[in-house]
């Protein structure tokens, strides 16, 4: 029976884009027992996790795996710096980031798969009230709002995220008139770095992933967020499930980006690997999964088009605009790009208040994990290496470490716009030494009791705790559940996980604070750079 007549005929049961894949799956792209032994390893942006089922459906029609590794967008472009790159292809959100890595020019057949606008996602009441439904919505508008305290919104890190970084170059072209193409010269025009502070100041929680935001934002408490079209799309659909109010998307219209997912081969000259990588991108690019990737939410084609009849995708209710000209602008050049993120990290974006809890129990003298906390710590507090990972402070940081075991063993403070108390506070870190048990309640809320006198409207404040075993004296969950409330604040209280550390005692922190878990167990030093780009 032919596969479409199969479709109609059980249409109620087969989604569109289960439809789409089967169809596929009968052309083309040779036969799976042909290429069974070939497979390729994708570094790619996290964006593309949801598109797993036509990635399987690939491999189930070809016999070629496709393993996918998902990694932030910095990570991505540090992997590309490297020498050796240990895959066979990357996929990142957006081609700035293989620009900004490929310095030695080892990707090639680069294409755009998809795109989707970055736009703002603002609570539908909301976005009445600000005139924003059925008009066209500039950057000078919402900075306005922004400035009379009406707008409020969460934003994933323009250092660590594409969506931020996409977001904050779009602000700058629009604060500049849209030239031709930002430069130096713009960047350092005092009067819009003065407007890019205000604009940023209006963020009231951040994150390194586009994804993770979502969830947050999941959680409630939030009336507006910046992200990709499509993230918004996912948001929409599970706020509606929960009888919730959705988002309306606003497309700046003189600050418009668009994520273009490129996929491109990394040439490490294996003709059985790149033919493989031809294949995939070939079956992804086919008519068949370009329209399947509308079911996703994702735009294709020349002017990011949408040519299926997917309104629950799609929703015009929702702001989305699938007639609409995309328009967007030429991204600067790698340089420009660079020290633009710089200057993000250290003098623009809304300046953090971060408390450190750190175990120095005596286990963690035995397991590696006292020298992972010095290392990462030494990553963070010194500034020449933090730039490398675009995690420098502004000189409005502050900066405290509460280093404990059953009881506070020691508390340190320093401030961004001071490096030699930036330095001391490293120096003391380093000397401290591992001994004792483990009461991770005490120091968490020591940190609270610290950041309840913060000015939320002016700095985003978050603890940082790490331990490598269960608490096992001291205070209680219970206790920090009192705290937490009583301060009344949106305090996110982020846990490291290393060792034989209890993740059900850290999960109740990200539960009560909405928060992430990051584990450190194997890379602790990669858990505490991912766990700092979240503030």
């Amino acid at each position: 029976m032919n596969i479409m007549r199969l479709f109609r005929k059980h249409k109620s049961k087969i989604s569109f884009t289960m439809a789409v894949l089967l169809a596929v799956g009968f052309s083309g792209c040779g036969s799976a027992s042909q290429n069974a032994a070939v497979s390729l390893t994708v570094l790619s942006a996290s964006e593309n996790k949801e598109i797993a089922p036509i990635i399987t459906q690939f491999t189930k029609q070809t016999g070629i795996k496709v393993n996918m590794v998902y990694k932030g967008s910095v990570d991505i472009m540090q992997t590309l710096q490297q020498g050796n790159i240990p895959y066979d292809a990357v996929w990142p959100a957006n081609s700035m980031w293989i620009n900004l890595g490929d310095k030695a020019h080892k990707v090639k057949l680069q294409q755009s798969i998809m795109t989707s606008p970055v736009v703002f996602g603002v609570e539908k009441d909301l976005a009445e009230q600000l005139g924003y439904v059925g008009h066209d919505v500039t950057v000078d508008t919402i900075l306005q709002d922004v400035k009379a305290g009406k707008l409020k919104f969460c934003m994933t890190s323009a250092t660590q995220s594409n969506s931020g970084a996409s977001a904050y170059i779009g602000f700058w072209y629009a604060l500049r008139g849209n030239p031709d193409v930002l430069t130096e010269a713009d960047l350092n025009d005092q009067t819009a770095q003065n407007q890019m502070k205000e604009l940023l100041s209006g963020v009231n929680r951040s994150s390194g992933s586009s994804e993770w935001l979502k969830d947050l934002y999941l959680q409630g408490g939030y009336s507006a967020m910046v992200n990709y079209e499509d993230v918004i799309i996912e948001t929409n659909k599970e706020l509606v499930k929960q009888k919730k109010q959705p988002l309306y998307v606003v497309y700046p219209k003189d600050g418009l980006t668009i994520a273009d997912s490129p996929l491109g081969y990394i040439d490490n000259a294996n003709s059985a690997k790149e033919s493989a990588f031809k294949k995939f991108q070939s079956y992804l690019l086919s008519d068949k999964v370009q329209k399947a990737l509308q079911s996703y939410g994702r735009r294709t084609g020349t002017g990011s088009t949408v040519t299926v009849n997917e309104p629950a995708t799609f929703n015009p209710a929702w702001g989305i605009d699938t007639s609409r000209t995309l328009n967007t602008f030429r991204m600067p050049d790698a340089g420009v790009l660079v020290d633009a993120l710089n200057l993000y990290q250290t003098s623009l974006r809304k300046p953090s208040y971060t408390v450190y809890c750190l175990d120095y129990s005596g286990s963690m003298g035995d397991n590696g994990g006292e020298t992972g906390v010095k290392k990462a710590m030494d990553m963070i507090l010194n500034q020449s290496t933090a730039k490398l990972y675009f995690l420098q402070a502004t000189p409005q940081d502050k900066i405290a470490v509460i280093a404990f075991s059953d009881s506070v063993k020691a508390e340190w403070y320093a401030t961004g716009g001071d490096l030699s108390s930036m330095s001391t506070l490293d120096q003391n870190i380093q000397k401290l030494q591992a001994g004792g048990g483990t009461d991770i309640y005490t120091p968490v809320m020591t940190a609270l009791q610290q950041l309840a006198g913060a000015d939320v409207s002016q700095c985003n404040p978050a603890v940082i705790l790490m331990t490598d075993g269960q608490s096992n004296t001291g205070r209680t969950f219970t206790n920090v559940q009192s705290t937490y409330k009583s301060i009344g604040k949106d305090i996110p209280i982020f846990s490291i996980e290393f060792g034989a550390a209890d993740p059900t005692q850290l999960k109740q922190f990200g539960t009560l604070s909405k928060a992430a878990l990051f584990d450190g167990r194997k890379d602790l030093v990669a858990a505490f750079k991912q766990a700092k780009s979240y503030n």
